[in-house]
């Protein structure tokens, strides 16, 4: 058997292994990539290495799963896997993302842990050398502080489909107590907590640096089952939702080099011109991140569309340009 179709079975194995409910042949196609042919035959195959996968009856389908874990040689992590999980760890930390960073801590812990001592003398020096050679550039903008007693109370609402209160250091009533639907977390920039007030559906923002006092009430409380996370967070430029318009940005050919490895949207649409420029186009809210985000691009993108967008951007460039022309007043 060749290097990649052993790598490929050890692959499925360690997914099997993974998986609680099991896979059917189909989900292991798709999480593969191989046609559904291929993974019988590799479903056959590590059924002669592993006497322990099971085959579970669920409804007409078949799943399989292999209980028990696997053997830690086989789940040794690599040098390249423990590189990556640091340089995660270590960006998190630049952003003050304390506690995320310290549960990835815990884990790279128990990875090592659980690695024999030949497999881990092998793997330190490498990692140490590599450590030493790469890290996380982290933007200049706001930290993205998290508290863990709150994230902790988030996700503790979020699962026993709780209320949450809490006094809210922002919005349009400072320091006012907010009892909330939690729907959702957003990490980026800055943490927001996605939740409707209670009695009501709508989502709204909520930044966890700015949530005190939060605590979890005995008030039921979920999400509606139509909501999805993932189509909030794309139906914004950023973070801050409004009324969504259709967006066409006009990349001019001296800015394609840097457009070619960009996205603004994850829905966005581009059209090649013959002069090397291109169009961009999407559908989102939030417009005046937008224009704080197209500041970066200078003269190379040009606002084509909605009207009300291109003047935002002319209004926020004059306000800006205002602060400095001739001589700074401060003294």
């Amino acid at each position: 058997m060749r290097h990649e179709k052993a790598a490929a079975l050890l692959n499925l194995a360690r997914t099997l292994a993974s998986s609680a409910e099991g896979l059917t042949l189909d989900e292991m196609a798709q999480e593969l990539g191989e046609s559904r042919r291929t993974i019988e035959r590799m479903r056959d195959a590590l059924a002669s290495v592993f006497p322990q996968l099971e085959e579970v009856q669920d409804g007409a389908t078949k799943r399989f799963r292999i209980p028990g874990g696997l053997d830690g040689f086989i789940n040794a992590p690599t040098k390249e896997e423990l590189l990556e999980l640091n340089k995660a760890i270590e960006g998190l930390r630049r952003r003050d993302a304390n506690a995320s960073a310290d549960t990835l801590q815990t884990l790279e812990k128990k990875m090592r842990s659980a690695m024999k001592r030949p497999a881990l003398n092998k793997v330190a020096p490498d990692l140490e050398v590599l450590l030493r050679a790469e890290m996380i550039a982290v933007p200049a903008g706001p930290r993205a502080v998290e508290d863990p007693d709150v994230l902790l109370a988030i996700r503790d609402a979020h699962l026993q489909m709780k209320v949450l209160r809490f006094v809210y250091h922002g919005g349009s009533r400072p320091g006012a107590t907010r009892e909330v639907v939690p729907f959702g977390i957003l990490f980026g920039r800055c943490n927001y907590l996605i939740a409707a007030d209670f009695g009501t559906t709508k989502p709204k923002h909520w930044r966890l640096d700015k949530i005190e006092g939060v605590a979890v009430l005995e008030k039921n409380a979920a999400r509606p089952d139509d909501f999805n996370l993932v189509q909030f967070a794309t139906g914004s430029f950023g973070f801050f939702q409004g009324e969504q318009e259709d967006v066409v940005l006009h990349v001019l050919p001296h800015g394609m080099d840097e457009f070619q490895n960009w996205q603004f949207h994850p829905n966005q649409t581009v059209e090649q011109l013959a002069d090397g420029s291109a169009l961009v186009r999407f559908r989102a809210s939030g417009m005046l991140e937008l224009v704080w985000h197209l500041f970066c691009w200078g003269n190379q993108i040009e606002v084509i569309s909605p009207v009300s967008l291109r003047e935002l951007m002319t209004t926020e460039l004059r306000a800006a340009l205002s602060r400095h022309e001739g001589r700074p007043d401060f003294h």
